[in-house]
Parts: C-alpha cells; sequence; structure tokens
C-alpha cells in the first residue's frame, strides 16, 4: 500500500453546519458532485450513483457531525478500498475550510492513473462545492452528469467538445456562455472560472438556462483516451430541463470503452 494522499481545501461562505450538510449527506452531496444516498452514522451505507458507469457502495467509517465524516469505498480484488475523510473548520467572517484528504492508493500503473485522476477532478469538484454554497446554500439541486469517453488527446476532444456546443475555446472569468447550432441543448449562462492545464480542460458555470444552476463542461485527461463531461445542477425548471444532454452528448463525442485507456 502507497502512502500517498490526495489533501485539498477549500474555503467555503456558511455555517459549519451548512457546510456538513453540503458534504456529509445525500441531497448535499448531489448538488454539486453525484447523485448519493447517505445513511447518517458509523457503519452506515454511501450508495454513489455513476450514471452510465453504474454504482458503487461505501460505508461511513466515521461520522463526528460537524466536523469529521470518513467515507470508505468497497474493497476491490487490487485491495483494501480509498478513504475520503472530510473536515470542516470554522474560520471566521461566515465561511469554513472544507478539508478532503483522500488515501488507499496502491503501487502500480492503474493505481497512477486512479491517483492523477482524481488529483484533477476533486479540485474541479470542490469548486462546484464552493458555488454550491455561495449561491444556492441549504437548496438541493437536480443533477444532469453525462460522460462519454472519446478520443484523446485533451486539446483535441476540448476542441472537438467546444465546437460541438458552439463556444469558444478560450473563455475567460466574467465572459458570456450560450451553446448554438441546430440540435444543440441549451446551455446559457457566465463563466466563473476556466482552467486550460494539459490534464484538464474546463469551464465553470453560473446558469440562467435550462434553469438557474451550477455547471462546468470538461475534459479530463491527456491520453488516447479522456473523458468529455457536462455536469449540470439545476435549482428550478421542470423536471425534464437538461435531460436532453444525457443523449446529446454522447452522440456528439465520438465513443471509445474506457478500457481502452
Amino acid at each position: 500500500m502507497s502512502d500517498r494522499t490526495i489533501d485539498l481545501s477549500v474555503e467555503v461562505p456558511g455555517t459549519v453546519e451548512e457546510a456538513w450538510e453540503a458534504i456529509a449527506t445525500g441531497p448535499g452531496i448531489s448538488s454539486w458532485f453525484i447523485p448519493h444516498r447517505v445513511e447518517g452514522r458509523a457503519g452506515g451505507e454511501v450508495v454513489m450513483d455513476f450514471g452510465s458507469f453504474g454504482r458503487e457502495t461505501a460505508t461511513v467509517q466515521t461520522w463526528e457531525p460537524p466536523h469529521r465524516v470518513v467515507f470508505r469505498g468497497a474493497d476491490s480484488d487490487r485491495g483494501p478500498g480509498l478513504a475520503y475523510e472530510w473536515l470542516v473548520e470554522a474560520i471566521g467572517g461566515g465561511s469554513c475550510v472544507v478539508r478532503l484528504v483522500s488515501s488507499g492508493f496502491g503501487a502500480g500503473d492503474e493505481w497512477d492513473a486512479d491517483y492523477e485522476g482524481l488529483s484533477t477532478g476533486w479540485r474541479i469538484f470542490l469548486e462546484n462545492l464552493r458555488l454550491h454554497l455561495t449561491h444556492f446554500r441549504g437548496r438541493v439541486a437536480r443533477a444532469v452528469i453525462p460522460t462519454a469517453m472519446t478520443p484523446g488527446p485533451g486539446d483535441v476532444a476540448w476542441s472537438r467538445l467546444c465546437t460541438a456546443l458552439g463556444v469558444p475555446e478560450d473563455l475567460g472569468a466574467s465572459d458570456r456562455f450560450a451553446t448554438s447550432g441546430e440540435g444543440v441543448p441549451g446551455l446559457v449562462g457566465r463563466v466563473e472560472g476556466a482552467s486550460f492545464a494539459p490534464m484538464v480542460r474546463t469551464y465553470h458555470l453560473m446558469l440562467e438556462e435550462p434553469a438557474p444552476g451550477t455547471a462546468f463542461v470538461t475534459v479530463e485527461g491527456n491520453g488516447e483516451v479522456v473523458a468529455a463531461s457536462a455536469y449540470l445542477y439545476l435549482y428550478g425548471g421542470n423536471d425534464d430541463a437538461g435531460a436532453d444532454w444525457t443523449t446529446w452528448l454522447p452522440s456528439v463525442m465520438p465513443a471509445v470503452s474506457p478500457a481502452g485507456r
């Protein structure tokens, strides 16, 4: 077992209790990450819904509201599951620091890929957590999270995704974001931030359409196969708002089996 850990923090507005609600309950986590069900007690079950990639389970290893919770993934043929420790600390001025420490990475190429992928992926989601607590604290979002495994490298896939969306490849913070083109689902809002690193290219968005909310469009990875995604977190609109993304995005990004990575 490797001693590598992922240790990340984000400052968020609100009380410790409000931050705890966002990182330790099913509705809270579902509003900025992926759909979760959480049994809020030590030994409780956690169910994570990754959409077309299936479901995974974890166990609540430690439950110390409102400051510390540890989720431990299920064991597999590769070894013990990863541990995700969340810590919440008030820092005054109506803000908190939310810290994530993930451990349990093994040795070998597959574990190396997991470590690298999660190191970049969690940064994206923690920024979305900040946006959730800044603009929609106390509310519950409906998540629409289509992802397609598609040929890389990352810059080529990013160009292909932006072309399909009908948006520029180099938008910056405060720029207007609006999809365009025949058959493209409507996604309209403001760019909150943009990242164009080799391993991840992302637009973080504050949405107006198809409903108020947060979102990010992203390409993760830089190899022969990368993940192209549109994560939408909607606080309003009808129940079908955003549903067309689940079929549209895979239809415009050439598919490759994840096993091809």
